[in-house]
């Protein structure tokens, strides 16, 4: 399984699409900080990831004072840094004051038509809720804006159909419409992710870059399916094909850490999903993760995370109670 799938595989993800719009031109709709959006979206969330997904028309996406952005029916736009950013129809108006974000929250998906009656657009707005970490690791090295267009997949235009199809489920009487949104959700934004990957050009760096590289894929790969293998920056070479110091190289290029270092970093964000969602004994989990001894395991955890690994565990599940 390469390193993206089994990523996605082991860490839980939550997502949801919030919003269901028709503008009619002249709009313009500010979106706050995915900081300030995710109390009111997710609550507890450590990492909340805004998306949006323009269905039938065009308008621009303004982000601090950068050139404004065109985007057209069937672009997806994400936002990896959490920036609030303005949707509008055309660059430089004002945006619409309305109702207070918890207000629009309150049901959803939020329907919100508005606008001066003018051309048509309509986008949905979703978010992808996280663990910081597994945040920090797929999302290095993306820019502040990521925009890629599904309708130049199959699988694309599959979503764009099913969202549009859940999102007429959800007005229904029928149970499991926002059930069914939650999940495409969480596929829309995977599909773009794996779009980019795709269209990557020279130069790029971070995680993504990194799994689509074909000297630094391989070796992603092979940690992500077998991390519990006693590997060694010679073992991940011959896995990839190539020498250790070429290895070496170009993985702290693209990933911004050595292999070794890398290994540590995924065997730990292994270790905390096993601690919160089973009730495996710390002996087991340390063996699954690559380590001979509870105690070289603890040892590893408690500076990855600050606590030992007991420890983090209760407190997570007395958080979860919480919640």
């Amino acid at each position: 399984m390469d390193a993206l799938s089994e990523t996605l595989r082991v860490v839980r993800l939550v997502g949801a699409i919030f919003i269901n719009a028709r503008f009619t031109a002249p709009w313009c709709y500010q979106s706050p900080s995915a900081d300030t959006a995710a109390p009111l979206l997710e609550p507890g969330a450590e990492r909340v990831v805004i998306f949006h997904l323009i269905t039938e028309g065009d308008c621009y996406v303004e982000l601090g004072n950068g050139p404004p952005v065109g985007l057209t029916a069937g672009d997806a736009v994400i936002f990896p840094q959490g920036h609030a950013h303005r949707m509008t129809s055309q660059p430089g108006l004002p945006p619409a004051s309305g109702a207070r974000l918890d207000q629009v929250l309150a049901r959803r998906p939020r329907q919100l038509v508005y606008g001066g009656g003018g051309p048509t657009t309509r986008l949905v707005c979703g978010y992808l809720a996280c663990d910081a970490r597994l945040a920090g690791m797929l999302l290095a090295g993306l820019p502040a804006l990521l925009r890629v267009n599904v309708r130049g997949s199959n699988a694309g235009i599959w979503l764009e159909a099913s969202v549009r199809y859940a999102l007429a489920e959800a007005r229904s009487p029928r149970p499991g419409g926002a059930g069914v949104l939650a999940k495409l959700a969480e596929v829309l934004f995977i599909e773009v992710l794996r779009l980019y990957m795709n269209e990557q050009s020279e130069g790029r760096t971070g995680w993504l870059a990194g799994v689509g590289d074909r000297i630094v894929g391989p070796a992603l790969n092979a940690m992500h399916s077998r991390p519990a293998l006693a590997w060694t920056l010679e073992k991940l070479a011959h896995d990839a094909g190539t020498s250790r110091s070429v290895l070496a190289e170009r993985f702290q290029h693209l990933v911004g850490s050595s292999p070794m270092q890398y290994l540590t970093q995924w065997r730990m964000l292994l270790a905390a999903n096993l601690l919160c969602r089973s009730n495996a004994p710390l002996a087991r989990i340390a063996e699954d993760v690559g380590y001979q001894t509870d105690t070289a395991f603890s040892r590893a955890f408690r500076r990855a995370y600050g606590s030992p690994p007991a420890a983090w565990r209760r407190s997570h599940l007395a958080r979860e109670f919480v919640r």
